[in-house]
């Protein structure tokens, strides 16, 4: 042990310790949360979710399993029809193990309830408090990690429904971030903010859905999906990553979730309207096979632009 420890400070972290694990058994006990499914299971369920794309040894690492129990584990998630397992297209030698359409309810039923207890925990807390409650939450866990030390990985990134709060950092970073990075008024910050207000007032969460992108418990990008105007077409919108995230794959993972969640659902095509000063995004969409159907240039949010409509066909595109 280092010298330097203080006896204070190990008790007071068993103290917390002790605390907290109560105080979570206390809220799984009262709800049941995860019945029929046991604490570890459903975190297992959880990564899966939000790693589309996670093999047998990616979950072992991350979750600190032993190999045989998660081998078992698997097998009975496999039986119970929640999972498919199949060679790993990177690498033979491991399984890529994905959620089927069970499996991704039932996750998102686990998660569903998890954020209906946290919620309610939360209400008991006095709002002014709230802000420090998480602070310093996200303190404790950045300073044991390290994060505060270590680059961020693409596997660190998180691709979730959006919590209380999440649809006002939407409007507050788009307005903020494209003044900054290309001088545009407020005008922009009024246009997603319609958007936005349209979304969280009337939308239909079986065919429209946001995704929020969040990184060490902060959110850092965004997308969203919502039904266009003409029969049968999605559109995405307000695709965005933040400086500080960038280059970890994130606008990738973002459009490709709005891709595929379109398809799943049955739509025909997805639909998008950017500017052509927007060369990233253009890239990300270009690589997910959206084709440019025509520009116009135009004056908006106090600049001239170029405006560009992108399509992609969903079905051409489906293998």
């Amino acid at each position: 042990m280092d010298s330097v420890v203080q006896e204070r400070e190990i008790r007071e972290i068993r103290a917390f310790n002790r605390f907290y694990t109560n105080l979570i058994g206390a809220l799984d006990y009262s709800r049941r949360l995860h019945a029929p499914y046991t604490l570890t299971e459903s975190r297992v369920l959880y990564e899966l979710a939000h790693s589309p794309r996670t093999d047998a040894a990616d979950l072992r690492a991350e979750l600190g399993l032993d190999s045989g129990y998660l081998s078992r584990l698997l097998a009975k998630f496999e039986k119970n029809g929640l999972i498919e397992r199949a060679p790993s297209e990177k690498d033979t030698r491991r399984r890529r193990v994905t959620l089927t359409a069970r499996g991704r309810e039932t996750a998102d039923l686990l998660d569903e309830r998890s954020r209906d207890s946290v919620g309610s925990l939360l209400s008991t807390v006095p709002p002014a408090d709230r802000p420090r409650l998480t602070e310093a939450m996200r303190d404790i866990r950045e300073i044991l990690s390290g994060s505060r030390r270590r680059r961020p990985r693409r596997e660190d990134v998180l691709l979730r429904e959006p919590g209380p709060g999440d649809l006002g950092w939407i409007v507050q970073r788009n307005a903020a971030l494209y003044t900054a990075e290309y001088g545009w008024n407020t005008d922009y910050e009024g246009l997603v903010a319609r958007i936005v207000a349209d979304f969280a007032e009337d939308h239909d969460p079986h065919l429209e859905r946001v995704w929020i992108a969040e990184l060490d418990g902060r959110p850092v990008g965004c997308v969203m999906c919502v039904r266009d105007e003409a029969p049968g077409a999605a559109r995405l919108r307000l695709l965005l990553v933040e400086p500080d995230a960038r280059g970890l794959g994130i606008g990738d993972r973002l459009v490709s979730a709005c891709v595929e969640f379109a398809r799943g659902v049955g739509y025909r095509e997805t639909v998008l309207w950017t500017n052509d000063v927007l060369s990233s995004a253009r890239h990300i969409y270009q690589r997910h096979g959206f084709t440019l159907l025509g520009e116009k240039p135009h004056r908006s949010f106090g600049a001239d632009l170029v405006g560009q409509d992108w399509r992609l066909d969903l079905h051409a595109t489906q293998e």
